[in-house]
């Protein structure tokens, strides 16, 4: 099966049937970010609160590099992990510190900042910037391994880097950002852990 018949079904579909989530309504680098720490772990009805309280306190990375920590992890309260919350505070001082409060574009730059991983980066710079990486994450690799009917373990590191050559050769030029949201749409409302409603998968 090729890339293509596996990616232009799934950003037409996803373009139809995305759920209306706050961080899909803008293309700002920063709100993406936020969005993205919070996700990790958290469920997506959890977070949507959080998201608005987060951003109607500190609008700007400017207003959270200069924060009070104890005032992020106030606002951070009942979400756990805080380390997400810390390391969002401490990597918004070197956004502020080293890129004059620009998110950076570039992979290199982006990892550099705290609390900031592969997955992370790929979902930023493919949403904010349309750049051209693949997003792997617990929904796409379930996604992935039953469209290429692949039946190892998921667990094995083996899988997961088949997984990333394939979402690697999958994601477009054009709406990059779409796709991987695509990808972990479908898992997290279709291609669920148990009992997948495969007659809707596109």
């Amino acid at each position: 099966m090729t890339a293509d018949s596996f990616s232009d079904p799934l950003i037409e579909w996803y373009q139809t049937h995305k759920r209306d989530l706050p961080w899909r309504d803008t293309s700002k680098p920063y709100n993406i970010w936020v969005s993205e720490i919070m996700l990790q772990q958290t469920r997506v009805d959890t977070v949507i609160p959080y998201y608005h309280r987060f951003l109607e306190a500190f609008p700007s990375v400017f207003d959270l590099a200069k924060a009070d920590q104890q005032q992020v992890l106030k606002l951070w309260e009942g979400l756990g992990y805080y380390s997400r919350g810390r390391n969002l505070h401490h990597a918004a001082q070197q956004v502020v510190e080293k890129y004059n409060g620009d998110v950076p574009s570039s992979y290199k730059e982006i990892t550099s900042l705290k609390g900031i991983g592969p997955y992370t980066a790929s979902a930023i710079l493919s949403i904010a910037y349309q750049k051209k990486y693949a997003v792997v994450d617990g929904n796409v690799v379930r996604v992935v391994t039953r469209y290429n009917g692949i039946t190892s373990d998921i667990r094995k590191s083996s899988v997961k880097k088949e997984v990333q050559a394939f979402m690697d050769d999958a994601v477009p030029a054009l709406n990059p950002g779409d796709f991987n949201q695509a990808v972990m749409e479908l898992g997290a409302t279709v291609c669920t852990p148990s009992n997948p409603d495969c007659g809707s998968c596109p």
